[in-house]
């Protein structure tokens, strides 16, 4: 009879999608069918799945773990922030409605219909599904209609380990004080509790730990040191991102976009040890040395294309043109690049027109349909052939588009204005591929180390099992399952 597992957190950012993969990891090497679930992530860092849908991209990186191809029934609620109030709600892959946090709440009961049936749906599959929580269950303010902790644990009878984090400090208050905020029928549920991101000899903790075996009466089942190696995995949270540690001639900037997504497109160039990556935050100029300036994508193009003038960086843009500096647009990135985006229908907000950056001779239409596929493209450059995906709204034309960045079975992708050197493109996800990382950098002047990404994060998935195989009791988390 297939079993389920949830871990819960004290609170965000604790590392709950981390030990997850890890334990999706060391469950399959135990012989087991394993997939993720997570009920209802946030997050503008989204996956196109193998089923024509979308989910959060921790959840594909858990897929990963599990060997599995994606589904949407691994994440059935993605919420997808548009502004500080509000944000889209995708379900089961497919965008459902534009919410304010009020009216959210409202949408759980029928919510919770999909979630449970997506839930049963890998139970009947898989010989076990680990659950990853979201936020806290601590919040017991937002109790009432949950979907995302103790409200889906208790619907699906799912049994919850809770996880802290010591590297916040703390850790004793967290794990004490969740079970002393929950009702007692939700602390029942819990069935131990582990300590994360441990820094130093763990032994330090041992009273600290028995402290919190004593007052909740929850077993524990370990301490897990901090993981040296979680940078080399996709970042869910946009605050973690960061830029590389490298003093490579190349330096390749990223505008820190407000409600930047699809980031992860960052990570293999993260990785390149000629790269000097730098994430520009809030008030921060575009360097003068940059060779190559990204714009990422955004969940917001018209709102962040204002975000980006109030920093000054349309400016610094132009500084950097002059100079001879190149310029890539990514997705929401490529559309401010255009003369001009129209959105007659009011899909980002109000009604009208709105003026681009212009430094690409294209002009972009929002349309209400997304596009979410995986597609293979010909880069027009290198002639090389590489794997990304579309996942965005909007049609973007111009006569620039007459020098596309890449080609998909024969169809222009993308536009490159007339001397090369701004660049536009939909494909997210094309630096993963070695070859067009290679020479995507040699044409910047790079010396590309040529590692192979997807080597490094499934080498990486490996060591996180063994680092949580090392310290945790990982035999009896999962004999936990129900």
């Amino acid at each position: 009879m297939s079993k389920a597992i949830m871990i819960q957190g004290t609170g965000s950012n604790v590392g709950k999608s981390m030990l997850v993969a890890g334990l999706c990891r060391a469950a399959l090497r135990r012989g087991l069918s394993v997939a993720p679930f997570k009920p209802q992530n946030m997050s503008n860092n989204a996956a196109v799945t193998s089923d024509g849908g979308e989910i959060g991209r921790a959840q594909a990186l858990q897929a990963l773990a599990c060997k599995l191809p994606t589904t949407v029934h691994m994440n059935p609620v993605l919420l997808k922030p548009e502004t500080d109030v509000g944000a889209q709600v995708v379900v089961q892959g497919k965008r459902l409605t534009t919410a304010k946090a009020r009216d959210y709440a409202k949408l759980k009961p029928q919510l919770m219909t999909s979630v449970l049936e997506s839930f049963n749906q890998l139970k009947s599959q898989h010989d076990l599904v680990i659950v990853e929580g979201a936020g806290s269950p601590a919040e017991v303010n937002l109790r009432a209609g949950d979907i995302a902790n103790m409200g889906f644990a208790q619907a699906s009878h799912t049994p919850v380990i809770l996880a802290g984090d010591i590297d916040r400090g703390g850790v004793i208050a967290q794990v004490v004080g969740t079970q002393a905020v929950i009702s007692p029928e939700d602390a029942s549920l819990v069935k131990g509790f582990m300590i994360n991101k441990f820094r130093g000899d763990p032994s330090l903790f041992d009273d600290g730990y028995q402290l919190i075996q004593d007052t909740t009466k929850w077993p524990g089942f370990g301490v897990l040191p901090y993981f040296s190696d979680a940078w080399k995995l996709p970042a869910e949270d946009a605050l973690d991102l960061k830029g590389s540690e490298t003093t490579g001639d190349i330096h390749i900037v990223c505008l820190g976009l407000s409600r930047i997504a699809n980031f992860d497109d960052l990570d293999p160039l993260a990785q390149e040890p000629g790269i000097r990556l730098t994430m520009l935050r809030a008030g921060q100029p575009i360097p003068a040395d940059a060779t190559l300036v990204i714009i990422p994508g955004s969940k917001s193009t018209i709102g962040d294309l204002a975000f980006l003038r109030a920093q000054g960086w349309d400016i610094d843009l132009q500084a950097h043109v002059r100079r001879g500096g190149h310029v890539l647009g990514i997705c929401g990135g490529y559309q401010m690049l255009g003369a001009k985006i129209s959105d007659p229908e009011g899909i980002e907000g109000p009604a009208g027109e709105t003026k681009g950056l212009g430094f690409l001779n294209v002009e972009t239409l929002m349309t209400p349909n997304k596009s979410l596929t995986e597609v293979t493209a010909k880069h027009a450059q290198s002639g090389l052939d590489f794997t990304g995906y579309e996942i965005h709204i909007g049609r973007t034309d111009g006569p620039d588009r007459a020098r596309a960045f890449a080609s998909i079975n024969n169809r222009p992708e993308g536009a490159t204005s007339e001397n090369g050197k701004i660049q536009g493109s939909y494909l997210h996800g094309m630096f993963r591929d070695n070859a067009f990382r290679v020479a995507f950098l040699t044409s910047l002047g790079a010396q590309s180390s040529g590692t192979a990404y997807d080597q490094t994060v499934e080498d990486t998935l490996g060591a996180l099992a063994d680092h949580i195989e090392t310290h945790l009791d990982v035999d009896a988390i999962l004999a936990a399952a129900r």
